[in-house]
């Protein structure tokens, strides 16, 4: 499969038009804004005149837009909606898992196939043998497009047959990242209120951020396994880091709010009897139904 057509050419549809260009496949391209594709006409790329032409010229057809109600605009015409008829579309535009659900029922009620995906990189990181995309729905449709896609990463994670997965893991992963972010920032206002320099603290998160990958990889296969047992990090240890922290944050004189919330949930595992569990027993409070009143139970 040499042929790609590829609707929407923002910063991150651009960018995965040029790789494709790059690695030599026929591609052809549509944007709303014509003018956008200027540059890859001149790589090769073809310029269709409307979404509908752009979709016939291939048998795969990945698309990447601001939204999914952008996706929506652009796939819900009867036109394009025909043309999709025997075509294979990988969605790569971000959504929720209830809106893969919907695009795939969609899709199939045109004839045509469809993968759900999530990039995790950033344009400018596209290509590389690091680049992490996740992908999921029907396994065999997967392998039929698998080597071209690979022009776009060459770390795909195919998480399988649920239509919602890769959406689903992108919200998991992403809860991860801002829960740091949030952590992160706290830590650069403890390091300034002591006077000392953030760009050092920077460094050192850097520095320990592969040791903590293997931790957090070992904390989710406990979770996965149910048993609990201390194996890495009692829960204790962080029951007492966590109220270390606020106390520090609150004689410090400097916003308190993130460790605050923190402290309550650990708090919560210590009233539960969790203190001499794994660290990843926290996962039992947050299952819980929030405690009225409580930050968690508020929308």
């Amino acid at each position: 499969m040499n042929s790609v057509t590829v609707l929407g050419l923002g910063s991150m549809g651009f960018a995965i038009a040029r790789l494709f260009v790059e690695r030599g496949r026929r591609v052809t391209v549509w944007n709303r804004s014509a003018g956008k594709a200027d540059a890859l006409v001149a790589q090769g790329a073809t310029l269709a005149a409307t979404a509908a032409d752009a979709i016939r010229a291939s048998k795969l057809v990945v698309m990447c837009v601001y939204d999914y109600g952008a996706a929506k605009a652009v796939l819900q015409s009867p036109e394009v909606a025909q043309a999709l008829d025997g075509k294979i579309l990988v969605q790569l535009t971000t959504g929720s898992p209830e809106e893969a659900r919907e695009a795939l029922a969609w899709a199939h009620k045109q004839g045509a196939a469809y993968l759900d995906g999530a990039i995790q990189a950033a344009p400018s990181q596209m290509g590389q043998a690091d680049t992490p995309v996740l992908l999921s729905g029907d396994s065999a449709v997967y392998a039929s497009v698998q080597e071209v896609l690979k022009d776009l990463a060459g770390n795909i994670a195919f998480l399988g047959d649920k239509i919602e997965a890769a959406a689903t893991m992108d919200l998991a992963t992403l809860s991860y990242v801002y829960g740091a972010t949030a952590g992160f920032i706290q830590g650069a206002l403890i390091a300034e209120t002591q006077g000392l320099d953030v760009g050092v603290f920077g460094k050192l998160v850097a520095d320990i951020s592969p040791t903590f990958g293997a931790f957090f990889k070992h904390e989710g296969a406990v979770i996965q396994s149910g048993d609990f047992t201390i194996s890495e990090s009692p829960m204790r240890i962080s029951i007492e880091a966590t109220r270390r922290i606020l106390l520090s944050s609150r004689a410090s004189g400097i916003n308190a709010e993130i460790p605050a919330f923190i402290d309550g949930l650990f708090q919560r595992a210590d009233r539960a009897g969790l203190a001499d569990q794994e660290l990843a027993a926290l996962i039992k409070v947050v299952r819980a139904a929030p405690q009225a009143g409580s930050a968690l139970s508020r929308p």
